[in-house]
């Protein structure tokens, strides 16, 4: 007895419906993402072993380099422009909206506070390194170590940011208070470096990571 024919469906699928969700999707992602800039300050980081990731969020970072220079940034650009808004009530140095906008899109910075006006007066390819001599930094807590005033001034605008959101957001989660790394060349001195040890140490910042590069366990 012969064996019937079974009729072959046909295999075409139309991508057409799937092509246009990629293109929307991609659209979206390129319209919505922020460019990383260029750090100003790139720095050779220390080897080590350690594999524990710092957040995206909810950090300061501050880094040394080219001989001692200091630079500060805040991950979160809200955070980071209320820490200018109480910068500048306590240095006594009033800004623009616009300045505001502007620092609030400056990744990092390593100039004394007397001169942010001018560098946020330029455009981004001038704040170079050349430009920016770095941030004051001794072992007091007076106005003249302008790093530990940026700090402290950054924490306190994170617990402020964060009490605001759970005002704002439904199921806010509070991270906490602000973490700090410091990033610093693997040559930097071990004096620069200490400066830097006890002005979070005068804070009670007792707790925080140093940024290093990865190294094979032997």
């Amino acid at each position: 007895m012969g064996k019937a024919k079974v009729k072959r469906a046909s295999t075409t699928i139309d991508m057409t419906a799937m092509c246009d969700v990629s293109f929307l999707l991609l659209t979206f992602f390129v319209l919505t993402a922020t460019a990383r800039q260029p750090e100003v300050m790139p720095v050779d980081t220390p080897a080590s072993t350690t594999l524990d990731k710092l957040p995206d969020d909810n950090l300061s970072v501050i880094t040394v380099g080219n001989g001692g220079k200091v630079f500060f940034s805040v991950k979160n650009p809200e955070v980071r422009k209320l820490t200018l808004k109480n910068m500048s009530a306590k240095y006594k140095v009033g800004f623009t909206e616009e300045e505001y906008e502007k620092f609030k899109a400056l990744d990092e910075f390593g100039v004394p506070f007397k001169q942010l006006r001018a560098l946020l007066s330029l455009e981004n390819d001038k704040r170079t390194l050349e430009v920016q001599p770095g941030i004051p930094v001794d072992s007091t807590e007076e106005l003249s170590n302008e790093l530990y005033h940026w700090t402290q001034q950054a924490r306190l605008a994170t617990v402020e940011f964060n009490r605001d959101q759970e005002g704002k957001v439904r199921n806010w989660v509070d991270p906490g208070a602000m973490k700090v790394a410091i990033k610093a060349d693997a040559e930097e001195k071990y004096a620069v470096m200490n400066l830097i040890i006890e002005t979070l140490r005068n804070q009670k910042q007792n707790k925080f990571s140093f940024v290093t590069g990865l190294r094979q366990e032997q």
